[in-house]
């Protein structure tokens, strides 16, 4: 029996297993190798004389990334973005796995819930849109979950491009303010249709129903934050090494094609390397994993678009000091890459609402 029948002739606890051993074990080096690179990039910093502050960090940046002699600090807070990323994503899916489709859709909602609240904070609003934001937060919200641990599959597609998109602006105008009208529904809608119906294609991923791969949802939701989680940190690198080209300067002066091409086809080999946990076949998984990859590395694009609108740097209204981020900074790529990759597999294998 040769490696792959071996992977795929073990039950759904077994690849668990497998699985937390060899992503755990991986993000443990990793995490251990940023850690001692910044106390590498710390220990030269104060070897260096007084008179020249700041030259071992730039040396080493120069020498890590292949750029520009500039401070290694967003450098460092980059990679540790996207480790934590992958950390958050494979705790999501032990969680997911632990808590079976209703815990998982009901963490999912949640995390919408917070993601939401973190987008319309940033967002200009009057006293006027209050009704508005009570129907999208406690309304809205808790039914387009509510259809998706149900499986309702044909009114979860609709319920917010449709139903939401006219009774947003309706409420809205019924609180009697034409004041910036457009501009106020257009931020509520938007927000919602990327933190509630972007999001909540992760827990439905659990609920799709495969001939003969029953019971392992979870594995789909896992397959889809590591390939986009994979292919945003091979992007990050590429960016980094590579002679940049920005596509749009004003917005994001790190975004490239050619770091786009290499982030998606890294995404797509960790998903042809991955296709032993999924219904797919290798073809299919590097398929899936490009487009999926392909539509959160642009979606992270927009959201830089709607922060510099915002006059932020990070979600979350944290201090760029510290370098914090929000929880929407973490999860943009899987709002974009969720549904995107759900209903990509559903048409492809013709799967029944």
């Amino acid at each position: 029996m040769n490696p792959i029948q071996w992977l795929k002739s073990l039950d759904s606890s077994g690849q668990v297993a497998l699985l937390f051993i060899i992503l755990f074990g991986a993000l443990m080096l990793l995490s251990l190798a940023s850690f001692m690179l910044q106390l590498r990039a710390r220990h030269r910093g104060l070897s260096k004389d007084d008179d020249r502050p700041g030259e071992a960090d730039s040396h080493l940046d120069s020498t890590l990334w292949g750029d520009a002699p500039l401070t290694l600090a967003p450098r460092r807070r980059g990679l540790r973005h996207e480790l934590g990323f992958l950390w958050g994503g494979a705790c999501l899916f032990w969680a997911a796995w632990i808590s079976g489709p209703l815990g998982a859709t009901l963490l999912f909602g949640v995390l919408s819930f917070l993601a939401l609240r973190e987008f319309i904070t940033l967002m200009h609003t009057r006293r006027a849109d209050h009704r508005s934001l009570i129907l999208a937060f406690f309304v809205i919200l808790p039914v387009q979950y509510v259809l998706t641990g149900g499986r309702h599959f044909d009114l979860f597609s609709v319920l917010i491009p449709v139903y939401a998109f006219l009774a947003i602006p309706v409420v809205s105008a019924l609180a009697d303010d034409p004041a910036r009208f457009l501009e106020r529904n257009a931020k509520i809608q938007w927000g919602i249709m990327v933190c509630v119906y972007g999001l909540s294609h992760a827990p439905a991923l659990l609920l799709l129903d495969f001939p003969g791969y029953r019971g392992r949802g979870a594995f789909l939701l896992f397959f889809l934050v590591m390939v986009v989680s994979c292919g945003q940190l091979a992007q990050l690198v590429a960016s980094r090494r590579l002679r940049r080209r920005p596509v749009a300067r004003r917005i994001s002066r790190s975004f490239s094609m050619r770091a786009w091409w290499i982030g998606t086809l890294t995404a797509a080999l960790v998903g042809a390397l991955l296709y032993w946990i999924t219904p797919f076949k290798v073809g299919q998984a590097l398929v899936m994993a490009f487009i999926a990859a392909g539509a959160g590395s642009f979606g992270t694009l927009v959201m830089k678009a709607l922060k510099r609108d915002a006059g932020v740097r990070y979600w979350g209204n944290r201090s760029s000091i510290t370098g914090a981020v929000g929880l929407l900074d973490r999860i943009a790529v899987l709002c974009f890459a969720a549904p995107v990759f759900f209903h990509s597999v559903r048409w492809y294998f013709k799967l029944s609402l």
